[in-house]
């Protein structure tokens, strides 16, 4: 692992500090609490394109535009045995993915399996800490989400779809689960987002030019997507040379999943204006999956079939100057087993925007390790 050299700021201080924030902007304590502790995982796991970094342009700045609603009302539109359909009423994502999540283990384990689609939500953090929740049931956990449109489909140029990720987590035997979180798009906006925040090109091949060249300046990229100048490429990269219409098609599914089961709007709607330009809720939608594995031959057996799959590839002939092969979930397990005891590594930007924000809040009970 690369030798971190920015500074760090201890778990609790960063989750409280967080979580004083989302209260000041009128989220209830318990759910800023919830909040925080998402944003915070995705750190814990070093995916930084969905923790600290997308606290304030994602979810702050939103609640101050009053597009995203800081208290969450949501309501249930249909549930039967083994499914439901919520509407979040544009509140906070991660508010009501906990509770479709919630929904979903508690019918997997009456029913062994559980399925709630969820409809004007908005940003709900990583997906793979809502799959991870059913893991600790000894379930399968599945999530999807649309978003504002981002990628193109093979053979175009325009911004249709959403990054979508398409996600599984799977208990093992082991001392971590296989988590599979990714997006459907060779890379995912908080990615370039981060990049322009550390001055890093975005790589040749990953976003494509409404003319098709090929874009790699990652600040100019950003502006690009978000006037429809520029699109990312599906999987597979721009084409079909190396199967660029399979991520197309994943992403295609998720779209489908996370709007036509409840009924929701989809594509170039999710982009968060209204027929005037203005801003408005994404109006986002999600599904989320839970399969008890007591429902089929034991959770004992899953787990241990499970682990010796990801055993035999991990110890699998490698390639030549490689000495280590990696199963979804072990690189995660690998940073928290570094950062547990350091806390979260913060970008000089990041830095900048804490101190921004709990000075414009009045917070002035917190002081950063960084501000020494």
């Amino acid at each position: 692992m690369q030798k971190e050299t920015r500074p760090f700021i201890p778990w609790e201080l960063v989750d409280d500090f967080m979580t004083a924030v989302f209260v000041k902007l009128g989220v209830p304590e318990e759910d800023a609490r919830l909040c925080s502790d998402v944003l915070m995982q995705s750190d814990k796991w070093g995916i930084e394109s969905h923790g600290c970094n997308r606290f304030k342009p994602i979810y702050v700045d939103r609640i101050r535009k009053g597009i995203l609603n800081p208290v969450t009302k949501i309501d249930v539109l249909k549930e039967t045995p083994t499914t439901a359909v919520l509407d979040a009423n544009d509140g906070m994502g991660m508010v009501a993915s906990k509770k479709a999540m919630d929904i979903c283990i508690e019918k997997a384990h009456k029913y062994g399996m559980g399925m709630v689609a969820v409809r004007n939500s908005s940003h709900y953090g990583i997906a793979g800490y809502w799959a991870n929740l059913a893991v600790k049931e000894n379930m399968i956990g599945i999530t999807g989400t649309n978003a504002r449109p981002s990628i193109a489909p093979t053979f175009g140029v325009e911004n249709m779809m959403g990054t979508n990720p398409l996600t599984f987590a799977m208990p093992t035997d082991e001392e971590f689960p296989f988590l599979l979180d990714c997006a459907t798009s060779i890379i995912q906006n908080g990615k370039i987002e981060y990049y322009a925040r550390i001055g890093k090109e975005t790589p040749a091949g990953t976003v494509i030019g409404r003319d098709g060249s090929t874009l790699t300046d990652s600040a100019q990229i950003l502006k690009d997507l978000r006037g429809g100048k520029a699109a990312l490429a599906p999987l597979g990269g721009i084409g079909e040379t190396l199967a660029g219409y399979k991520g197309y098609g994943y992403a295609a599914v998720v779209e489908i999943l996370s709007a036509a089961l409840q009924s929701g709007i989809f594509l170039k709607d999710l982009d968060g204006k209204d027929e005037n330009g203005n801003l408005r809720p994404y109006h986002l939608g999600h599904f989320f999956i839970a399969i008890d594995t007591d429902a089929f031959m034991g959770a004992d057996a899953f787990k241990k079939t499970a682990g010796n799959i990801l055993r035999n590839l991990r110890n699998s002939q490698k390639a030549p100057g490689q000495d280590r092969i990696y199963t979804a979930g072990e690189k995660e397990h690998d940073v928290w087993m570094y950062r547990k005891d350091k806390g979260v590594p913060v970008t000089e930007a990041v830095q900048k925007e804490f101190i921004q924000m709990r000075d414009e809040l009045e917070l002035t009970e917190f002081r950063f390790p960084f501000e020494a």
